[in-house]
């Protein structure tokens, strides 16, 4: 296999994942603002300064009235911001036409779908009525799209590079959400005097990732910043956890690299070594630092992935 294409299925994996992540953010937040248990967390101008900070773009000035509309497009349906839905959704298609005679039609033919879905909803629609319409079919499609993944490829080296990609992006995904969450949690904090601990922003925060139930059903009590935490970082059953995601990763460099003692400076020392740290944390630690703790762990996924591409995508 060339490490051009290689690279362009690395990425595919990627771009499919990131796009559902942030579809679901806009999605949670926005529709769970209405639940809220305090004023400041219903409120919408809250809401768009919270997505905004998710995908790399926070606004520090609280008195700027943020416009729905604009903000909803941006990051919807912008073809002008990097970061926007459109955008993932076009990378992975071009991507996934640059590796096409390496993945199934099924799976083809499921990307085409998607981008075809994206590309032609309506812009009026999407920022007035269709937030939710268009959200869960991006949710739905990436879900459909990990399916024709799982059961449309053999299971080589093709389906391991993907598989990488997905891995490494929802771990970076779901620290970005934990970090945005944080941030809102804080925020309310010092407007209500609630506890950190048992702020509404963790309920989200689950939702965000699709783990509330299954949090729910594991402790069998309401979601607090230890428990949420512990779940979404060091739960190796969790398959939304960033443990898991790391093993997954560990998993799947192994069918690249079979060394039994890999070389100190490849790839897969590299993943054993952050599986090792992450393998040993507990949640009480985390929290002391939160911040030092999301920095640490996206400049670990981002090592990776830059050693990983220069290791075996390089050309």
């Amino acid at each position: 296999m060339l490490a051009r294409v290689a690279n362009n299925l690395f990425w595919m994996g990627r771009y499919i994942e990131r796009a559902e992540h942030v579809a679901r953010y806009l999605n949670v937040n926005y529709f769970s603002s209405l639940d809220a248990p305090n004023e400041l967390s219903q409120s919408r101008q809250f809401v768009l300064r919270s997505m905004m900070f998710f995908v790399g773009e926070p606004i520090h000035d609280h008195s700027e009235e943020l416009k729905e509309g604009e903000i909803l497009y941006n990051i919807g349906l912008n073809p002008d911001m990097s970061y926007s839905i459109i955008n993932n959704v076009k990378y992975a298609r071009e991507n996934a036409n640059s590796a096409r005679d390496l993945i199934s039609t099924e799976l083809y033919e499921a990307i085409n779908k998607f981008y075809h879905f994206v590309i032609n909803y309506c812009k009026d629609d999407f920022t007035k009525k269709g937030l939710y319409d268009f959200t869960m079919n991006i949710a739905e499609m990436t879900a459909i799209l990990r399916g024709k993944i799982r059961g449309t490829l053999l299971h080589d080296e093709v389906y391991a590079i993907i598989m990488l990609g997905i891995n490494i992006e929802r771990a970076t995904q779901v620290i970005r959400i934990i970090n945005a969450k944080y941030n809102d949690a804080v925020y309310t904090k010092g407007n209500y005097r609630d506890k950190i601990s048992n702020s509404f922003e963790w309920i989200t925060l689950l939702k965000c990732v699709e783990s509330y139930d299954m949090m729910r059903r594991f402790y069998k009590k309401t979601p607090n910043s230890i428990s949420t935490l512990e779940f979404l970082i060091l739960n190796p059953d969790c398959p939304r956890s960033v443990i898991n995601s790391i093993n997954q990763v560990y998993k799947h460099i192994k069918v690249l690299d079979e060394s039994k003692n890999p070389d100190k400076n490849s790839t897969a020392f590299l993943v054993s070594k952050v599986k090792g740290e992450y393998e040993f944390k507990y949640a009480e630690e985390i929290e002391e630092d939160m911040q030092s703790f999301i920095e640490n762990i996206l400049n670990s996924l981002v090592q990776i992935s830059q050693k990983m591409e220069k290791e075996f995508f390089h050309y």
